[in-house]
């Protein structure tokens, strides 16, 4: 009878360092994996920038995936804001999150560096500042009035409506925004790892082999399920972002 050996949880998401172990420099696969999406980042913008008579097959491609994000994401959340920063941090935040997520199917690696909490935590704080700082600078403090105070709530209920507004845009909002991302990166690296082992220990001589071509199946569903799932995980954390952003700035208020 065979036994399988599955790994600690922590060693699902903790990698040993290139150099530096343990120490506040270390660079490992999950850095690398930064360092990557970086790069592949600021190429679509580089590829999207050039200026070419017949655009090239990167080019177009570069080109449909800022054409995309404009038009699926700044649009309908922030519309045709002023502020010029806005649409290139989108992109960057969207291409980078997605770039971190698909490193999960990439051969070799096989990790996305979003299933360790300190990248979203990092981003989702990132936005917290930059939408509720949009916020006090196009309101003022009334920002927080009309933040906490939705139009129409009978006096009575003010106290208790300001504390459930308060807590729900600037204590859960943030921590929603981080959990939403990392949850789900985690629990599919979780399952891709716990189908490749049931596979790996089917691959034996043993009459249990004829089990194989299920967690097999499952290995690559759950691959081309990942892949839908990194794209939909960025793009989901750019709208929410760009929710937050137009509701904090919103001329409503």
């Amino acid at each position: 009878m065979f036994a399988l050996e599955f790994p600690p949880l922590g060693h699902i998401v903790d990698w040993p360092g290139f150099f530096g172990d343990g120490e506040i420099y270390e660079f490992n696969k999950v850095a690398l994996i930064y360092m990557l999406a970086m790069a592949l980042t600021l190429l679509i913008f580089a590829l999207g920038n050039r200026k070419q008579l017949v655009p090239t097959g990167a080019q177009n491609l570069a080109e449909i995936s800022v054409e995309f994000v404009e038009q699926q994401l700044i649009e309908p959340t922030v519309g045709h804001n002023d502020r010029k920063w806005l649409p290139p941090f989108m992109l960057s935040l969207f291409f980078f999150i997605f770039f971190t997520n698909i490193f999960e199917v990439i051969p070799v690696i096989q990790m996305p560096a979003s299933a360790r909490i300190a990248l979203p935590l990092f981003l989702a704080l990132l936005c917290y500042v930059i939408y509720h700082g949009a916020g006090f600078k196009q309101h003022g403090f009334g920002y927080l009035k009309a933040a906490l105070v939705p139009p129409g709530v009978p006096v009575f209920l003010l106290p208790l409506v300001v504390l459930i507004e308060f807590v729900s845009k600037f204590l859960v909002q943030p921590f929603s925004h981080t959990v939403r991302l990392f949850a789900n990166l985690l629990a599919g690296h979780i399952l891709l790892v716990t189908f490749a082992v049931l596979s790996a220990g089917l691959w034996t001589a043993d009459w249990t082999a004829v089990f194989l071509p299920l967690p097999a199946f499952a290995v690559v569903f759950f691959t081309a399920f990942e892949v839908m799932v990194s794209f939909l995980q960025a793009y989901v954390f750019t709208l929410l972002f760009g929710v937050y952003f137009g509701s904090a700035v919103s001329h409503d208020h």
